[in-house]
């Protein structure tokens, strides 16, 4: 847990301290009042990334670097240091030991929900792709370096696509033989987490609901997963002049959706506004418990960024149900929406 907390030249703040209790943090002040931005410094020194922006975003208006310092709970202390001028970079820090990228075993556990997440199961497939690979990412050692390597061989194969020539089949090949093996690792991943979730979701969607609704979850990959690169290689194969004609590489994980399934049918075609909320909030709740087992019983950080005033009272009771284990941050523009919540003393941190 992190008991101390310094941002220079982040964002909007700059130079900032804030002292942290081990369990709830209320971030309280009005709009543009720097409340995300705390937030976005805490997941930052925990992943290593934010979720909204390029680290050149994250250094202050006019300012050559950023520095976020954490003193945590163990005794130890971590340090991300961001360059924008004379060299853009970013390195790591922690209990003295210097890192140039963290890794499962470097980074803390955290789980963010902010509001665009209440849109996971209606929304596009990319955001539904994006959320199974970060989980990945943050809870299997070597995903981040696989997602990175697929990312690059659909970059170069794209790249061969564009060229203007005929025949560019002797050229490809070797891409699409990276590429198929690379994405079959891929999918059997996605699957083993998505037969995770499964395994609880359906109870713990009927405990925050007090429903008889069945809820269940599947991943929609093309192809059985023991034979995902032999068919995705035939594919890419048959497809090619095809693909050359659209200009860019049209199956593959990075075509592919998962999807919630209330009483059998689709959640986009039959889940009502609360029924939604209430799974992607149920989603999140998997996320703590899949993230604390990764990292051998360290509980993650929850970050709530303004997601109180989504929820209506029973969701907010359900989810204050689950906080205890956890140092949980909240940003709000209403302290009370989020005080009359806990029967236990918060940490509130008034921001103007």
């Amino acid at each position: 847990m992190i008991t101390d907390l310094r941002l220079q030249h982040f964002r909007s703040y700059d130079d900032s301290s804030f002292e942290l209790s081990p369990g709830v943090n209320i971030v309280v002040g009005p709009n543009a009042s720097g409340k995300t931005n705390l937030l976005e410094a805490v997941l930052v020194l925990a992943r290593g990334s934010s979720y909204r922006a390029r680290d050149a975003e994250l250094v202050a208006f006019e300012q050559p670097w950023a520095r976020i310092d954490a003193d945590m709970s163990d005794g130890g202390a971590r340090t991300v240091k961001i360059t924008r001028e004379p060299l853009a970079g970013k390195s790591y820090e922690i209990s003295g030991k210097p890192y140039k990228r963290l890794n499962l075993a470097s980074s803390l556990p955290a789980v963010l929900f902010e509001p665009n997440h209440l849109q996971l199961l209606s929304g596009s497939p990319e955001r539904r792709r994006t959320y199974l690979d970060d989980l990945l990412e943050q809870t299997v050692g070597g995903y981040g370096l696989l997602r990175r390597q697929y990312r690059r061989a659909l970059a170069q194969r794209n790249s061969l696509l564009k060229l203007p020539t005929h025949s560019i089949e002797t050229q490809i090949f070797p891409w699409n033989i990276r590429l198929s093996e690379l994405a079959g690792r891929i999918v059997r991943y996605r699957c083993q987490l998505v037969a995770q979730i499964e395994a609880e979701l359906g109870a713990l969607y009927k405990e925050l609901s007090q429903t008889s609704t069945s809820v269940a979850i599947r991943y929609d990959g093309r192809w059985p997963a023991d034979a995902y690169e032999t068919n995705l290689l035939k594919k890419l194969e048959s497809s090619l002049e095809l693909d050359k004609l659209r200009g860019f590489t049209a199956s593959g994980p990075h075509r592919e959706d998962m999807t919630v399934l209330f009483d059998g049918r689709p959640a986009a075609e039959t889940a009502s506004r609360g029924e939604v909320r209430t799974a992607v909030l149920a989603l999140k709740i998997m996320e703590l418990k899949l993230m604390q087992t990764a990292h051998d019983g360290v509980a993650p950080l929850l970050l709530l960024d303004d997601v109180f005033s989504e929820l209506d009272g029973k969701r907010r009771h359900a989810l204050t149900d689950y906080l205890a284990p956890y140092q949980t941050f909240i940003t709000t523009t209403d302290a009370d929406l989020v005080l009359q919540n806990f029967t236990n003393g918060c940490n509130v941190i008034p921001l103007s």
